[in-house]
């Protein structure tokens, strides 16, 4: 037989969620050279929204290790002389990433080579863009999931006099699947007109918002018996994701009188577009992946379109509407423009959107040396900004671990272990169960 051509590549992914380990993991695949053998460890940041084994079953992406992880432990793993990684992608909030980066800087101090950095975002970026942004400079890569946000980005570091040159123009690494092909609900036996809504755990928050929106879902399904009705759920009551759901839909349904054509669906995104007809949302970027593959797909107008909900962000998309236009048969038409601007790539030429990166990282990857992390905010341009948010993390001002810093410079011990997960789940019960309540007595 002949020899593998193929070139082993490792590649670290460090995410703090359910939805940030579905992006980074996959990125990594995606941007990774062709031709790579790839081995990916995968770490998972302690903390309120470490997804559980259900959500990373769900998201459906295979690592050859995976553990959970504090800043500091993932710091001394990666400081470690015989710890070799060629990629390294930070999958976390700006804050996080900001931290991290400065702790890279100083573990990696003196190299004579040193792992790529890469980062972005999970999806629609639609608010704090410049502080996100500025949080994810020092990134030998801040990848921008579309040509608007490329743009954006460059913008934004330019204006500050960051370098801008870390940019790259990439899409939403998670969209795919067959396109949507509409024909006569007749000629599909067994299989009827199916109306999805992908809820969103944070958007909207209020009791009286949330419950509108699913009172209009069951309207729309008893308005049309004929259709089925699903309503797509993130995660089980006492998961976390990304954003904090302090009212499940799951129990709002509870109070209702659901018809036999509504459902809840858990699952796979992009399993349950495979049999929608129309996706409807708020925000989520479900409704991207809904585009990708040309399935008609609504934002909301219902609640307003604001910033708060994120819904401005499709201004100009050719999608937006309201429960009372979709219950009289009304049909979206997307803005082609608008699309190819948001790196949906409906047009086929999704796969080509990373090879920008393949070709930059290709290109870094063969440097003899790389020149050392450096973020924008460093004590100097940041002195009443920077050092809180690395402390969060137990670092310094110079990125190394704080005196005192619990394990930061050996593995925590089997107690230790057991104490922190109990611990974590009493933090985790107090976030979701004990908070919302004492909000809601607040409030009477």
């Amino acid at each position: 037989m002949p020899a593998s051509t193929s070139k082993s590549l490792r590649v670290a992914v460090l995410a703090d969620s359910d939805t940030r380990w579905k992006w980074g993991s996959l990125t990594a695949n995606r941007v990774s050279p062709a031709g790579s053998d790839i081995r990916l460890d995968g770490f998972l940041l302690r903390g309120r929204a470490t997804p559980t084994a259900r959500q990373l079953e769900e998201v459906g992406v295979r690592a050859d290790s995976l553990r959970e992880v504090t800043a500091l432990e993932f710091l001394r793993e990666l400081g470690k002389e015989d710890r070799v990684y060629d990629v390294v992608v930070l999958a976390l909030v700006g804050g996080a990433v900001q931290a991290v980066l400065h702790g890279l800087s100083r573990a990696w101090e003196g190299r004579a080579k040193r792992p790529l950095v890469v980062t972005g975002y999970v999806g629609v970026v639609y608010e704090k863009l410049a502080d996100g942004l500025l949080l994810r400079h020092g990134a030998d890569l801040v990848l921008a999931n579309s040509r608007q946000d490329a743009d954006r980005f460059r913008a934004v570091y330019e204006g500050v006099g960051a370098d801008a040159g870390s940019v790259t123009e990439v899409a939403l690494p998670f969209l795919g699947g067959a396109a949507y092909a509409e024909h006569d609900p007749s000629e599909r036996p067994g299989r009827p007109y199916t109306v999805v809504f992908a809820a969103q755990p944070s958007v909207p928050e209020s009791r009286k918002d949330r419950t509108y929106l699913l009172d209009r879902l069951i309207g729309h399904a008893r308005l049309h018996p004929d259709r089925e009705v699903l309503l797509k759920l993130r995660s089980k009551p006492g998961e976390h994701t990304t954003h904090i759901e302090e009212l499940p839909y799951q129990k709002l349904v509870q109070k209702a009188d659901p018809p036999a054509n509504f459902r809840l669906v858990y699952g796979h995104m992009g399993e349950v577009l495979d049999r929608t007809d129309l996706l409807v949302t708020i925000s989520s970027t479900a409704a991207l992946e809904s585009l990708h593959r040309r399935i008609p797909t609504v934002v909301l107008s219902d609640l307003g379109v604001r910033e708060a909900l994120g819904n401005h962000h499709f201004v100009g998309s050719g999608c937006l509407a309201s429960w009372d236009q979709l219950d009289d048969g009304y049909r979206p038409v997307p803005d082609p423009e608008w699309v190819a601007r948001q790196g949906v790539a409906a047009d086929g030429s999704y796969e080509t959107a990373f090879d920008a990166a393949r070709l930059r990282i290709t290109e870094l990857l063969a440097a003899d040396k790389l020149p050392p992390l450096a973020p924008y905010y460093t004590p100097v341009t940041a002195p009443g900004y920077l050092p809180g948010i690395l402390a969060r993390h137990h670092l310094g001002p110079d990125g190394s671990p704080l005196p005192g810093a619990p394990a930061a410079d050996r593995e925590p011990s089997p107690v230790r272990q057991f104490v922190r997960r109990a611990a974590r789940g009493a933090y985790r019960h107090g976030v979701q169960r004990v908070a919302p309540v004492i909000r809601r007595m607040g409030e009477l």
